[in-house]
C-alpha cells in the first residue's frame, strides 16, 4: 500500500473519532459551505434546512458557469475537514443540469480533497432535467468517509425501460444515464448511505478505486413490468417497435411479455483497476444487479441482501461472500464466472408470477458454493442451478443461457431446487 493511502487512511480515522481539535464554524447557507468546502482543517456545522441550489447558482447563470467549464456544482476540495450537515437537504432542479450540458461522466458534486469526513448531507433531485451522463456525488480524493449521506436520483432519459434498448454505441434508443455515487479515491469508507434511484444508472460504483469500505449501506430502484412497456400505445419504445438490443429466447431482437425489469442499473457495481472492495450488511433492492462485483476486485460481501432485483449477485476471480442472502423472486440469486470464488448464500422464499429461468449459473473453476434455505424456509416453486452454463449476455433474463466449462467446483446445495449439469462441467458437487 502506498504511503500516502497509509496516512490517508489514519487520519481519516482519527477525524471521524474526533481526535483532531479543528477549527468549528457556523454556517447557514449555501454560500459559506462552497466556500468552506475549498478551505482545510475546519470542523463546519451547518444549521438544519432544506437549501435550493438554485439560490446558490441561478438558472440564468449556467450559461457563464458553462463558458468557464465550470462543471461541478459544489466542490469539496479543502482536506482534513468534518462536515456535520445531519438534516442538511441540498435540492437540486435538474434543468439545471440540462442547461449546463457538461460532457459525459461528470457529477455534479465532487468530493477531491483528502481525508474528510461528510456527515448527514442529504442531495435530491427534483423534476426530469437530463444531460449526457454523469452522476450526483463523486469521491475523488483519498481517505475520505461519508456517513449517512442520502441520494435521491432522478434526472435521466427515457425513463421506464430498463437497459432493454441499449446505450451508447448499438443503442435502440440512446440513454442519458444519471447515476448515484461514484468512488475512484482510495481508502473511502461509506457508513450508513442511502440511494434511492429514480434514474437509469448506477447506485454506487467503483473505477479505479482500492480499499474500499462500504457498510450499512442501501441501495434501491423501482420495477417494472415488461407486460406494462409493451402496453404502451405512444412513446420511445413504440416508435422503435418494442426492439431489443438483446436477442431474447425466441430468437428475436424484441421484448418479451412475463417479465420483470429494474429501471435503474446496479446497486453495486465496480470496474477494472478496483481492488480491496469490502462490502458488511449492505443491501440492494429493485436493481439491475444487487451487487455486481466482477474480475479480480479482491471482493469480500459479509451479511448482504440481494432483495427482488433482475439478478442478486454477480462475482467472479477469489470473491468471498459470507452468510449473505436473497431471493430469485425476479431473476437468478448468483452468477458466478472466473476462478476461486468462496460463496456462502442463504435462499430467501420470496417468488412471483413472474418468469425465472435459473437460481445460479456457475462455471469456471475452483468455486465453493453453498446455498442453504433461509431461516428453514423453501420456495414452493423449483428454479434450476445450473453448473456450466454461463450468465446470459449482459445478464439480460430474457435471453438463453450458453454452456460453459466448469472445473473443480464444489456444490453444496441444501436447498430443494434441482441441479441441472451441462455437458461442459467436469464435476457436479454434492
Amino acid at each position: 500500500m502506498r504511503w500516502k493511502g497509509m496516512a490517508a487512511w489514519y487520519l481519516a480515522g482519527v477525524l471521524a473519532a474526533g481526535s483532531v481539535q479543528a477549527k468549528t464554524v457556523e454556517i447557514a447557507d449555501l454560500r459559506e459551505l462552497a466556500h468552506y468546502a475549498g478551505q482545510s482543517g475546519h470542523t463546519v456545522r451547518m444549521q438544519p434546512g432544506v437549501y435550493r441550489l438554485d439560490q446558490l447558482i441561478p438558472l440564468e447563470e449556467i450559461a457563464q458557469r458553462r463558458d468557464h467549464r465550470q462543471w461541478h456544482f459544489l466542490e469539496f476540495s479543502g482536506s482534513g475537514n468534518v462536515f456535520e450537515l445531519t438534516d442538511v437537504t441540498i435540492e437540486v432542479d435538474t434543468a439545471l443540469r440540462a442547461a449546463l450540458r457538461a460532457p459525459q461522466h461528470n457529477p455534479e458534486f465532487v468530493v477531491s480533497g483528502d481525508n474528510n469526513l461528510l456527515r448527514g448531507l442529504t442531495i435530491t433531485n427534483r423534476g426530469d432535467g437530463a444531460s449526457r451522463g454523469g452522476n450526483v456525488l463523486s469521491v475523488h480524493g483519498d481517505g475520505n468517509t461519508l456517513r449517512e449521506v442520502t441520494l435521491h436520483v432522478r434526472g435521466s432519459s427515457p425513463y421506464g425501460y430498463g437497459d432493454l434498448f441499449g446505450k451508447g454505441g448499438g443503442a435502440v434508443i440512446g440513454h442519458r444515464k444519471h447515476s448515484g455515487l461514484q468512488i475512484t479515491g482510495d481508502n473511502t469508507r461509506l457508513i450508513g448511505c442511502r440511494i434511492e434511484m429514480r434514474s437509469f444508472g448506477h447506485g454506487i460504483y467503483l473505477q479505479g478505486a482500492t480499499n474500499t469500505h462500504l457498510e450499512d449501506c442501501h441501495v434501491q430502484g423501482e420495477m417494472r413490468a415488461t407486460d406494462a412497456m409493451l402496453a404502451e400505445t405512444s412513446g420511445p419504445a413504440y416508435d422503435v417497435d418494442f426492439r431489443s438490443v438483446y436477442r431474447n429466447r425466441e430468437g428475436h431482437h424484441r421484448v418479451l411479455p412475463g417479465y420483470k425489469k429494474s429501471l435503474a442499473e446496479d446497486g453495486f457495481r465496480t470496474y477494472s483497476g478496483s481492488r480491496g472492495v469490502t462490502l458488511v450488511n449492505c443491501t440492494a433492492k429493485h436493481m439491475r444487479a444487487g451487487f455486481e462485483l466482477r474480475g479480480d476486485t479482491e471482493v469480500r460481501i459479509e451479511n448482504c441482501a440481494a432483495i427482488a432485483n433482475e439478478r442478486g449477485f454477480w462475482v467472479g476471480d477469489g470473491a468471498v461472500i459470507k452468510n449473505s442472502r436473497g431471493d430469485a423472486k425476479y431473476g437468478p440469486l448468483l452468477f458466478l464466472e472466473g476462478q476461486d470464488a468462496s460463496v456462502e448464500l442463504q435462499l430467501m422464499p420470496a417468488e412471483s408470477e413472474w418468469k425465472v429461468h435459473a437460481l445460479a449459473t456457475l462455471h469456471g473453476a475452483g468455486h465453493s458454493v453453498s446455498f442453504t434455505p433461509w431461516k428453514g424456509l423453501e420456495r414452493s416453486r423449483p428454479v434450476p442451478i445450473k453448473l456450466g452454463f454461463a450468465q446470459p449476455g449482459a445478464g439480460e433474463g430474457m435471453s438463453p443461457y450458453a454452456e460453459r466449462p466448469a472445473r473443480r467446483i464444489q456444490l453444496d446445495n441444501r436447498t430443494q431446487m434441482p441441479l441441472i449439469v451441462g455437458d461442459r462441467a467436469d464435476h457436479a458437487g454434492r
